[in-house]
């Protein structure tokens, strides 16, 4: 696995100024590499629930001094100097993320890439331009890394803290997984340090990583861990998951209304149609609103806007938005 040396440019205004965002957006760049510089634009004293998070990842601050206009597009500016320093001077670092979806970082992006820089971009679906979306290496919306995962119940003794460190793993696992699906021990342990340092497996009770993972395989079946000593891999186990009922026209409306209570409690009560159609599609594979009796994705909204579950509405590119009521 290649060394990925990562530059974070934040702005607050794109995350919604929310600590379990923020906490989001610093996870999954960790899990693609380690972090030397971040920076987050647009601070203010509304914002102080970040502070911990700001703090404990050796981030630094650009406050938001209010002062006419233009106050916005000098935060994007200095964004822009600040990358580009770092670009030019600091030669540990190969990769950059972007925390925003303006155009107008995008010929930021070109020169980073013409810097032989990787980029990475992750922005709220609202707000996020396809021009910018395009410019970058990879992209990845907001919604899509902070949606939290479902819990069991509380009354449930069959899980404890494991079940925590269980979710975390399969995250690393799923994103970093070679072509073939599968993982070394040894850089799973790297990555989990960088999102955990005080991780010890003997904190679960084991002598070694590569046991705890055998035991979080017998507990949980959703991993499985293979090879010899000096070369245990591990991969996903893909039937780890219940089946799950079909949506039919019976009850697509209760599980559309789930999916929008999800999203509104994680902070998005605006989003792009296809992350409402990526949310369903991650609980049932099969999911064509054909079948339910829609032509289009969109006529499916616009069934939930009559009954007063969203509102549609068009950004100044003319792309479709719901506002989840």
């Amino acid at each position: 696995m290649s060394k990925n040396n990562y530059a974070v440019f934040i702005d607050l205004e794109n995350t919604g100024g929310k600590a379990a965002t923020l906490n989001s957006v610093i996870e999954k760049v960790k899990i693609k590499g380690d972090i030397l510089i971040g920076r987050v634009y647009g601070y203010r004293e509304s914002f102080s629930d970040l502070k911990e998070v700001l703090l404990s990842n050796t981030f630094s601050v650009l406050p938001s001094i209010r002062y006419g206009v233009n106050q916005k597009n000098n935060l994007d500016i200095q964004l822009v100097i600040d990358a580009l320093d770092v670009a030019y001077t600091n030669d540990l670092i190969d990769c950059f993320c972007i925390v925003s979806g303006d155009s107008d970082y995008t010929p930021l992006v070109g020169k980073l890439k013409s810097m032989g820089k990787f980029v990475l971009g992750i922005s709220r679906s609202e707000v996020a331009s396809n021009i910018f979306i395009k410019a970058c290496n990879e992209f990845i919306f907001l919604e899509s890394v902070t949606t939290a995962v479902d819990k069991p119940a509380q009354d449930d003794d069959s899980y404890d803290d494991s079940y925590e460190l269980m979710n975390l793993l399969e995250k690393i696992i799923s994103d970093q997984a070679d072509e073939d699906g599968t993982m070394f021990v040894s850089e799973l342990k790297k990555t989990l340090l960088r999102l955990k340092p005080d991780f010890s497996e003997k904190s679960y009770g084991s002598s070694s990583f590569g046991r705890l993972l055998n035991t979080l395989e017998n507990k949980y079946k959703r991993i499985h861990v293979f090879g010899d000593f000096n070369s245990l891999k591990v991969r996903l186990v893909s039937e780890c998951k219940a089946p799950t009922a079909e949506i039919t026209k019976a009850n697509w409306l209760s599980i559309l209304q789930e999916k929008l209570n999800k999203l509104k409690n994680n902070g998005f009560d605006r989003v792009n149609p296809s992350i409402i159609k990526s949310e369903l599609q991650k609980d049932y594979p099969d999911f064509d609103e054909y079948r339910i009796g829609f032509k289009k994705f969109s006529d499916l909204m616009k069934r939930l806007e009559k009954e007063n579950m969203v509102s549609i509405e068009f950004n100044e590119a003319k792309t479709m938005l719901i506002k989840i009521k």
